[in-house]
């Protein structure tokens, strides 16, 4: 098996090098090594340490942030880019491999088995939030509380006497799980929709107003989708005091059917990484400093002639 030295740089805190989506793909191909001198150098939007390697440089973000692509041979983001060093790899995506939930979310259930956990749901709804900035689900939050109760399990507005140790542990006796985004961007979608699918809850979701292209709009409530908040709140209301349209949802898939499939995309990625790795070109940091290095060349070649022009008109 061919050896690859790879490196991860400028992740979150506790990315852990050797078990996460790309050293796992990598590694149904090749023998991978972590390395301070890679072949591949992976980095992300927390820090600026990619820029000491001069390797071929991948950007992954999970974030609601655009690459550079002047310091990136390739990226992965959640946009819908038609560059040619660009795939769409929403967080979600990463978070199905990390937590394995591909069995779970691709199973379909039976009216018996939706009914069952249905029935047992003891609790109306719920949100686990620690990013206080989004006052669209904080503003929801606090609506939809003066008409039922509704209890935060996170940081912030927690009333449930403290932040909870384990989310789906704690989501799992609710209805519904408010699952907003920290921002509103088209095809940003991280984990926060697919928790509460995971757990059999049905999610209220906003962010992402291309939401339906990954997942099925049949299985959770589109914010978006609804002409005022006073009018989803009445949907909620009317799911919540009818069984059969809440286990309707439960039965339906977790994906848009046009998807394509997990596996499919693990063999697209491969494939791009793969060839990232044999390319003969060289990375981008060398050509960005060549192309630096000739903009300074010529910006002191200018500068020259100037003060030589100056000088002569001084003299004459």
């Amino acid at each position: 098996m061919e050896e690859i030295k790879i490196n991860f740089i400028d992740f979150w805190t506790g990315y852990n090098k050797t078990n996460n989506y790309f050293f796992n793909l990598l590694s149904k191909r090749y023998k991978v090594v972590i390395d301070e001198n890679p072949d591949l150098l992976f980095y992300s939007c927390f820090g600026q340490e990619y820029l000491k390697y001069k390797c071929k440089r991948i950007f992954y973000t999970g974030e609601n942030v655009r690459p550079e692509f002047l310091a990136c041979d390739f990226a992965f983001t959640f946009d819908f880019s038609t560059k040619k060093n660009h795939y769409r790899l929403p967080l979600y995506s990463l978070y199905i491999d990390t937590h394995h939930m591909l069995p779970q979310l691709e199973k379909v259930k039976t009216r018996e088995e939706a009914t069952k956990i249905w029935n047992a749901k003891s609790k109306f709804c719920c949100m686990v939030v620690s990013n206080p900035n989004c006052a669209k689900r904080l503003d929801f939050f606090k609506n939809l509380s003066k008409i039922k109760e509704v209890d935060s399990g996170g940081k912030v507005l927690n009333n449930v006497g403290g932040r909870v140790p384990d989310k789906n542990e704690f989501i799992k006796d609710y209805k519904f799980v408010i699952s907003f985004e920290n921002s509103e961007q088209n095809g940003y979608t991280t984990e926060k929709i697919m928790e509460p699918i995971f757990m059999d809850c049905i999610p209220i979701y906003w962010g992402n107003k291309l939401i339906d292209i990954d997942f099925n709009s049949k299985r959770f409530i589109d914010y978006n989708k609804f002409q005022s908040e006073n009018e989803l709140i009445d949907k909620l209301l009317a799911i919540d005091q009818n069984d059969e349209l809440a286990i309707d949802m439960l039965m339906q898939p977790t994906f848009n059917l046009d998807k394509i499939s997990h596996e499919e995309e693990h063999e697209q990625v491969l494939t791009i990484l793969s060839s990232i790795f044999k390319s003969s070109d060289k990375p981008i940091a060398i050509q960005f400093y060549r192309h630096l290095f000739r903009l300074k060349l010529l910006f002191y070649k200018n500068k020259y002639r100037v003060l030589k022009i100056i000088r002569f008109k001084k003299k004459h």
